[in-house]
């Protein structure tokens, strides 16, 4: 295997900016680090102001964290004494980035009552997908036809129920010398939602994410705009992976992405990244969004119910598929569960693929709310 081709000396510096933003706990996605270096050639630079500016526009640092940005923007290209910022976590959530070294953590797993497989801890390994006789191809064909639908600013011709087409019309006019048969109609189109998928590929969810990738493929090979992500202590896209046809070579593109596969879980803070990234966050507006997880959060769940509570306020409808709930008796019992069941429009059944494809068929149909049928079911 030949070794990858280094990078030039002179972009060291504002890579290593990039990686020290997200050691702090900055959200900074490899696009944005990958602009700031193009920014950055574009202006030259002809002084650090330049640089500064080019940092604050690609980088993006939330307002609130505007006073430790420029703080550390002042430690690492001008030198001054390191400053130790208030609330930095050893546990930041990462963004791909193929020139990033993955880091190694030695902590032990912690123990927590209702989620003893869950942790924190980020063990970063990877996977290969066996073949296998499944097919997923009559609920890809099935999908656009059942996706939720949106009414477009585009219009199309309409023989009735339309609103009327005054250029049109007025032009059929002239054409047939002041008489018009038939006046011209035009509606907007309807087209089908985009489907985020977010897939939770952390230790405990070892047993479903083969089945969960597999139903991705077919997600991105049946809707027109799909988009899929990992999360587990980092957060991956994997959509231009599985737009591969041949299954088996997209699942394997898609395995040598993921670097956290059967690791640590950080739901919230993952989901607050993706959040914080305008690039995925613009993925989830008016869009159907199923999260595929056992919900499992470590310690305390703030972080999850703000993650879920902001995620629904941009969604179009916000599922969470557990495979806990393919037990009979399983009850939304955890902390986290509870604080966040109240925020989602589905809690459904995600132990199995058949389970997970008729409910995703059944998207484009209303359903009552999760809290109201799990309250009853209680």
């Amino acid at each position: 295997m030949s070794a990858s081709r280094p990078l030039p000396r002179a972009a060291s510096p504002f890579l290593g900016f990039g990686r020290l933003l997200r050691r702090f706990g900055f959200a900074v996605a490899p696009e944005q680090v990958a602009a700031f270096m193009q920014a950055v050639t574009l202006l030259g630079p002809r002084s650090m102001v330049d640089i500064h500016e080019a940092a604050l526009a690609t980088l993006a640092p939330q307002p609130d964290r505007r006073g430790e940005f420029e703080a550390l923007f002042r430690a690492w290209f001008h030198g001054e004494e390191a400053v130790t910022i208030d609330g930095e976590s050893e546990e930041e959530t990462q963004v791909r980035d193929d020139g990033g070294a993955r880091e190694q953590q030695g902590e032990e797993l912690r123990e927590e009552e209702g989620g003893e497989l869950s942790s924190a801890i980020e063990r970063l390994s990877l996977r290969e997908f066996r073949r296998d006789g499944d097919t997923l191809v009559a609920f890809g064909r099935a999908l656009p036809a059942a996706l939720p639908v949106r009414r477009s600013f585009r219009t199309t011709r309409a023989k009735s129920r339309g609103a009327f087409d005054l250029r049109r019309s007025l032009r059929e006019i002239v054409r047939a010398d002041g008489d018009l048969p038939c006046p011209r109609l035009r509606r907007r189109q309807s087209v089908p939602r985009r489907l985020l998928l977010l897939i939770d590929v952390s230790g405990s969810m070892k047993i479903h994410t083969a089945d969960y990738l597999k139903l991705a493929h077919a997600v991105v090979q049946g809707a027109s705009q799909a988009e899929v992500l990992t999360f587990g202590t980092r957060l991956t896209r994997i959509t231009p992976a599985l737009r591969i046809r041949e299954r088996e070579a997209a699942l394997a593109r898609a395995a040598s992405q993921v670097d956290d596969w059967d690791g640590g879980t950080r739901i919230g803070p993952t989901l607050l990244a993706f959040l914080s990234v305008p690039r995925f966050s613009a993925f989830a507006r008016g869009a159907a969004v199923v999260i595929l997880s056992d919900a499992l959060e470590r310690g305390d769940h703030a972080e999850m119910e703000t993650a879920v509570r902001r995620l629904g306020q941009r969604a179009f409808r916000l599922s969470l598929c557990t495979p806990l709930a393919g037990d009979e008796r399983f009850q939304p019992r955890t902390a986290a569960l509870q604080a966040i069941l109240p925020l989602l429009d589905d809690l459904k059944d995600g132990s199995s693929i058949a389970a997970l494809t008729d409910f995703i068929l059944s998207l484009g149909r209303p359903a009552p709310a999760a809290e109201t049928i799990w309250r009853r079911a209680s």
